[in-house]
């Protein structure tokens, strides 16, 4: 069984910054990346909200922000593993059992930045143009879209908030919900309702996502009369949810009742040694900045830890 200092679980902005500041303090961290490191920054074309990386004539995207966070790691002595983590035991305190598919591990403390996932649609064409048209982030991507008409599939406050923002960029907004009328908030509504660049579509569901490069429009079916139809658009902006990539954690950490994993202030969760950082923890923010800020937050706490327990 491998025995190590630190364990980091997941490779987004929140565990790569825990490494580097793990590998810092001279505790030689391991990271369990994944299948693909970065988390969702790895999806997204271009990131312009990242302080000190935006230049006029060359916005970074993301797999190139995250090359740079993850040879900064490694620069300070972090090891990524490309594996994922199957089972964790947390029950006899540290060192902690983590099991991955290809090993087993034994960590003195262990900083969990799994991450969360949007939920997808699952219709044909979706996949294929996330990055080129299909995007979970309004926040993230709206800025691409100016002049443009987009379409926010869902009916929360995720989706109105996000639809709100995109007026901002978009010529129009075109809100697509299964049901007749919108599960936000009555302050959420009462904006869009009042926005003229807003417009909706009811008892509808997306059943497909078609182009030719990028998204040039989705197909449609109602979902009383069963009419089918074509939307052109520009963009499709998806807000069905999020879940956080917590399986692996059930009945090992307390989490509320979505799966995000429970912190407190210091990003300890209620196993000691066992911190959490990132989107697996935060279901409010979901931005670059905050997971790397408590990806600092946990990485601290990690070293304060180990070395109050010598």
């Amino acid at each position: 069984m491998q025995k190590e200092r630190v364990i980091i679980i997941g490779s987004g902005p929140a565990g790569l910054t825990a490494a580097i500041y793990t590998g810092r303090a001279q505790m030689n961290p391991l990271v369990i990346a994944g299948t693909q490191i970065g988390g969702q920054i790895a999806l997204t074309a271009e990131v312009e909200n990242y302080p000190g990386f935006w230049a006029a004539d060359k916005v970074p995207t993301g797999p190139e922000l995250v090359e740079v966070m993850q040879k900064q790691a490694e620069h300070f002595g972090a090891r990524l593993e490309y594996d994922e983590v199957v089972s964790v035991d947390f029950s006899q305190g540290s060192p902690f059992t983590v099991k991955t598919y290809g090993k087993t591990y034994q960590a003195d403390a262990v900083i969990v930045t799994a991450g969360a996932s949007p939920r997808r649609l699952g219709v044909p064409g979706e996949e294929a143009f996330i990055g080129r048209g299909v995007s979970y982030c309004g926040t993230c991507d709206g800025f691409f879209f100016r002049g443009k008409d987009v379409i926010v599939v869902g009916g929360g406050d995720s989706a109105i908030e996000e639809g709100l923002f995109l007026t901002k960029f978009a010529d129009s907004v075109t809100v697509v919900h299964r049901r007749d009328e919108l599960r936000a908030g009555p302050a959420l509504q009462k904006r869009a309702f009042a926005n003229e660049k807003i417009s909706f579509v009811w008892n509808t569901a997306v059943e497909e996502v078609v182009g030719n490069g990028t998204v040039q429009a989705v197909k449609t079916r109602n979902l009383i009369t069963s009419e089918e139809g074509d939307l052109p658009i520009d963009g499709v902006f998806i807000f069905v949810g999020h879940f956080p990539n917590s399986k692996f954690l059930e009945g090992k950490l307390e989490m509320d009742e979505h799966g995000y994993v429970i912190t407190d202030e210091l990003m300890r969760t209620s196993v000691p040694g066992v911190f959490a950082a990132g989107e697996i923890q935060d279901p409010i923010y979901r931005q670059i900045g905050t997971s790397v800020g408590q990806g600092v937050a946990a990485a601290m706490q990690t070293e304060k830890w180990l070395s109050e327990r010598e």
